[in-house]
């Protein structure tokens, strides 16, 4: 039977804390959070491994779904700098793994999920009081809610819509994957005023939120 503390606290040690994650209240929270139960049953076995985890397969032409990779997830997170007091928006929550780590550092989260069977998982998984989790279109945020301290974007996109960065507090950080052609790299979105400025982090390779694409442009 497998000891699913000892894996979490494995995860933490051979794949957080060693990618530069130092901050005391993620590592807490990632130490906490049982990631199995975010998972289908057939894939518990494999949810403290270090690669990005199916949680709903592709099927009637809607893509597969997956939780980020631990160690993409922690570096996102501390990039984002959330303290006790931030209202966080976790975009593409999936089953609510992301959302619920947050719900241990941050003071309050909205979690946005558009897949109804996800949205039904992270339902039953996502009970803190300082979470709520809502329906609707991922690339639409929000808004009700805003504005937030930090927005985390929960898998890879051609382009960050306006939308979002709209419901950045003036000071506020936005944290995505962004994928263009066959180069993916984590960045870091700052709000000053109008202005939105652009923070390159590290390199990362993450499955694709869908509907983040960007417009398709024809050459005549």
């Amino acid at each position: 039977m497998i000891d699913f503390t000892q894996a979490r606290r494995t995860m933490v040690d051979g794949q957080v804390r060693v990618n530069d994650v130092t901050d005391a209240a993620l590592i807490s929270a990632m130490l906490e959070v049982p990631r199995e139960k975010f998972v289908p049953d057939a894939r518990a076995s494999l949810a403290y491994i270090d690669e990005d985890l199916c949680v709903l397969e592709a099927s009637g032409g809607h893509p597969a779904r997956y939780l980020m990779e631990p160690m993409v997830l922690a570096r996102l997170l501390q990039a984002l700098e959330i303290t006790p007091e931030s209202k966080v928006l976790d975009v593409g929550c999936a089953t609510g793994y992301s959302a619920a780590v947050l719900s241990l550092i941050a003071g309050s989260v909205v979690a946005v999920e558009e897949d109804a069977s996800l949205a039904a998982s992270a339902k039953k998984l996502l009970r803190g009081p300082n979470i709520e989790l809502v329906s609707g279109n991922a690339s639409a945020g929000w808004a009700a809610g805003a504005p937030y301290d930090a927005i985390l974007i929960g898998g890879a996109v051609e382009e960050i819509p306006q939308a979002l960065t709209l419901q950045l507090k003036d000071g506020g950080r936005l944290a995505a994957v962004i994928r263009k052609d066959t180069a993916a790299r984590a960045m870091l979105y700052m709000r000053t005023g109008d202005r939105v400025s652009a923070r390159r982090l590290f390199d990362a390779a993450i499955p694709p939120l869908p509907g983040f694409e960007a417009p398709q442009t024809f050459v005549f």
